[in-house]
């Protein structure tokens, strides 16, 4: 089978494209600006398979970007494969979609918020996943994946990097479910291989308090775990201070914490500890801050 894969050069892509290369997939990598609709239909030529890997995930970027490249790009992903004659689509959303949900542990069967789609990052992957839906991708839901090769970083190998360092030195009682990278490639072949036209799979691992987490990273980088606990509404008040991110404030309201029991028992999943992965993503973040 021939594979194109978007986003190969980033952090969850690199994986997805190595992981596949592992399993005897021919992968095609190869850059194209996602609005190329001629540059799509060439390296798309041949294909039995796209994934799109390919987003703008950040909480700073314009919301003009955040459409172009997360909306736009993925329609015109779409059409390309479909002029191409590309049988298969895997569209990697993010759980964000799916939720969160309060009180409860959310599934695929959920959406987020409505106050949460104010967000342009989370509108826009919602956006293009109901997209992908309508065309017939299957669809994957990844929720925090950590690991190596976050080199940017992402607004979550930034969060790791920030408390190795000891720059976040609190935590708001919220949480996230964290997932190894290398489990979400994994899960991604699984998807392509068995996952059912115009299904989303969630690909998690598991669910751990702010607190628990930064107290494993801290302890991974030999600092002192962060202690202080913030209320939400002091947290607020810091953002329209320009203290912190207003966007991950936001989406910091409720814990984030999913299941992944449908990618289970419909595709195989069996995601390991999420331990090893947030290793190498402090010893990484500690060797771009030159060891802080």
């Amino acid at each position: 089978m021939k594979v194109y894969v978007s986003g190969a050069t980033g952090f969850v892509g690199s994986h997805i494209a190595r992981e596949l290369r592992e399993q005897g997939t021919e992968v095609r990598d190869e850059r194209v600006d996602l609005l190329d609709s001629a540059g799509l239909e060439r390296v798309l030529d041949g294909c039995d398979a796209v994934v799109h890997a390919a987003a703008l995930y950040s909480y700073d970027a314009p919301e003009s970007e955040l459409q172009r490249v997360n909306v736009e790009g993925t329609r015109t992903i779409l059409d390309a494969a479909r002029a191409s004659g590309v049988r298969r689509f895997l569209f990697t959303s993010t759980a964000g979609t799916c939720g969160p949900v309060p009180g409860a542990v959310a599934t695929e069967e959920d959406e987020p918020p409505e106050w949460e789609l104010s967000v342009p990052y989370k509108r826009t992957k919602l956006e293009s996943e109901r997209l992908a839906l309508a065309a017939g991708a299957v669809v994957v839901n990844p929720t925090t994946p950590v690991g190596d090769g976050d080199a940017k970083p992402t607004p979550t190998g930034q969060m790791v990097e920030d408390v190795a360092t000891g720059r976040i030195r609190g935590f708001v009682a919220t949480g996230l479910n964290l997932v190894d990278v290398r489990d979400v490639a994994r899960g991604h072949a699984l998807a392509l291989e068995r996952g059912e036209p115009g299904e989303r799979y969630l690909l998690g691992g598991v669910n751990l308090s702010l607190e628990e987490l930064f107290a494993v990273i801290a302890d991974l980088a030999g600092r002192s775990r962060p202690r202080l606990r913030v209320p939400y509404p002091f947290a607020v008040a810091a953002a329209k201070a320009g203290f912190a991110n207003a966007e991950e404030v936001k989406l910091a309201r409720i814990p984030m914490y999913f299941s992944s029991e449908k990618a289970r028992s419909r595709l195989g999943y069996e995601p390991g500890p999420v331990e090893p992965a947030l290793a190498r993503a402090t010893a990484e973040a500690l060797t771009r801050k030159g060891g802080a």
